[in-house]
């Protein structure tokens, strides 16, 4: 909240300037003008002031006055933090509802996929999804609105947009978990004392949930401040939009109580799951009791990531060999033909060109910020009570918000957007780890090894981190896509790469605006992102696959008394 108050001085930019375009764009920036918004806004006592006179007020609940509007700034943040909830309601009941229906095979076959299926989905672009779903939906079909809050049916599209990606996420962190249950004893002995397939399979959905529960709490944070695109596709008046256009004019009151409420929002999401996950494991986390399922490695043919490896390859291959920046302003939208596999853009350049000079760019960002985050995350895993809390706040902020408060300090730029992302893409992998760990360490399996005197470091390196890494790093290959489309919306703000360069998000972003006449030009990069997103988990899976092929041959040929 003290960064937030220090934004306009961080940026270097005059506030009083800033406000007085936000307010009037037409008015003269005269020195009486912005002398006289200094002085209605105490702007002359400093930063330090000014966010102490707003602390105080705020232990009245009073969130203080707008400086673009004049008006009270407590009833405008409850109308947009209303508006994001019941969207945030809406797409996360359609985000559950996907992820049954990617869940729903794994019971009755025993076994999941690599889940490149539900890594694709959830590597779709939501900016694209909700801009594809209004011009189809809204303006060809015209079934649904295109814009605007003002009754039910304005929540199907934006619901649709923002509730598909999270149910492929939510979908495959549930499959990857379920196998190993299903192949658990009591599972045999229940099939065999006659329990119905559908009563297994619950019980089998409830031992999986515990350490995924923090993650079903913030994807519904994440829909509710981060659908700062979709709101804005829509014009939805939700509070993400409303913090956005504060952070744009300035109007730190508004700004602060906007980041203010998605804080809260997040703390208290966090302690219901929290609740909730201690009310699914019951006494055996405090009484140490637990028996966790062993790791079973999802095996999957090697054609598929063999497959989307060659895809993206060659397409990247054939990219490189083009200019990516050559203008043609005479085959401005071209269609796809033989000169231009993939069409041309707005401008006339290549397609395919700035798809394969992009590509490492992008995947490269995108992969050191993922790496990062994970190694982070493993290092707040050990640290439940530390962890816990933090990952709460910082997943409630809005990439963009931390993208402009970055901007604002070290300047726009490929590295200042993934400092933004990197500081807010960790919370999800630490909570994953934080629960995993709790729940190794309240094994009975472990209380034995310390029974026989095994050390902390033999229990550490050999039972509690092997057990806690591979889920969370399979997890981490799952949010690759996303941290690379949140570097994608921090370029479309003039905070991450800039024009003319080739970034996949850059791509995305600037063929938006003519998807109905070209749409290939944004497909191209999101087709990129969705392959990408398919070899990383099927790679993965394709990968664990084989080593656990390996131990169990060794296991098999050792002999008994090894």
């Amino acid at each position: 909240m003290a960064t937030v108050g220090l934004l306009p001085w961080l940026s270097g930019k005059d506030p009083a300037l800033t406000v007085l375009r936000a307010r009037s764009a037409e008015q003269e920036p005269t020195q009486e003008a912005l002398d006289a918004i200094r002085h209605d806004l105490g702007l002359g006592a400093g930063p330090l002031s000014l966010l102490g006179s707003w602390a105080g007020g705020l232990l009245h609940g009073d969130l203080g006055t707008s400086w673009v509007s004049g008006t009270d700034v407590l009833p405008s943040v409850v109308a947009g933090l209303q508006v994001s909830l019941t969207l945030m309601g809406a797409a996360f009941g359609v985000a559950v509802l996907l992820a049954c229906a990617l869940v729903a095979p794994v019971p009755a076959r025993g076994r999941a996929s690599a889940g490149a299926w539900a890594a694709m989905l959830a590597a779709v672009p939501e900016f694209l999804l909700a801009t594809v779903a209004l011009l189809v939906c809204g303006v060809w079909l015209r079934w649904l609105p295109t814009s605007g809050w003002q009754g039910p049916e304005y929540l199907v599209l934006p619901a649709l947009a923002l509730g598909i990606p999270a149910g492929g996420l939510l979908g495959r962190l549930v499959a990857d978990a379920l196998p190993a249950v299903l192949d658990e004893r009591w599972v045999e002995l229940w099939r065999g004392a006659g329990v119905s397939r559908a009563r297994v399979a619950a019980a089998a959905l409830r031992r999986v949930l515990p350490p995924l529960v923090p993650q079903f709490g913030m994807v519904a944070v994440g829909l509710t401040g981060g659908a700062v695109a979709v709101e804005t596709v829509f014009a939805v008046p939700g509070i993400g939009r409303t913090a956005l256009g504060a952070a744009k004019s300035q109007d730190l009151p508004l700004l602060q109580g906007a980041v203010l409420a998605l804080l809260l929002l997040g703390l208290v999401t966090g302690a219901a799951a929290a609740f909730t996950r201690r009310r699914l494991l019951g006494p055996a986390l405090r009484d140490a009791s637990l028996n966790l399922p062993p790791a079973r490695p999802v095996r999957t043919h090697p054609a598929i990531p063999l497959t989307l490896f060659t895809a993206l390859a060659v397409t990247i291959g054939r990219g490189l060999l083009r200019d990516p920046y050559a203008v043609h302003t005479t085959a401005r939208l071209a269609a796809p033909s033989w000169s231009h596999p993939l069409g041309t853009d707005g401008l006339g350049r290549d397609v395919l060109a700035r798809l394969g000079h992009g590509a490492a760019p992008t995947v490269g960002t995108a992969a050191a910020v993922c790496l990062l985050s994970l190694l982070l995350a493993l290092a707040l895993g050990f640290l439940p009570a530390v962890a816990a809390g933090a990952a709460d706040i910082a997943n409630a902020l809005p990439p963009v918000i931390v993208g402009i408060l970055v901007a604002a300090a070290a300047g726009p730029g490929t590295g200042g957007a993934a400092l933004a992302v990197a500081l807010i893409s960790w919370p999800p992998l630490a909570a994953h780890a934080a629960a995993l760990v709790q729940e190794v360490r309240a094994s009975s399996f472990l209380t034995a090894q310390r029974a026989i005197g095994a050390s902390p470091l033999w229990i550490l390196t050999r039972h509690v981190l092997p057990s806690v890494a591979a889920p969370v790093a399979r997890h981490a290959l799952l949010r690759l896509p996303g941290i690379a489309l949140a570097l994608a919306s921090l370029g479309f703000l003039g905070l991450g790469a800039q024009p003319p360069a080739p970034e996949w998000g850059l791509l995305l972003d600037e063929s938006r605006a003519y998807v109905e006449r070209a749409p290939w030009a944004a497909l191209a990069p999101a087709v990129a992102l969705a392959l990408l997103a398919g070899l990383a988990v099927s790679g993965a899976a394709y990968a664990q696959g084989r080593r656990g092929t390996r131990v169990t041959v060794m296991k098999k040929e050792t002999p008994v008394g090894v």
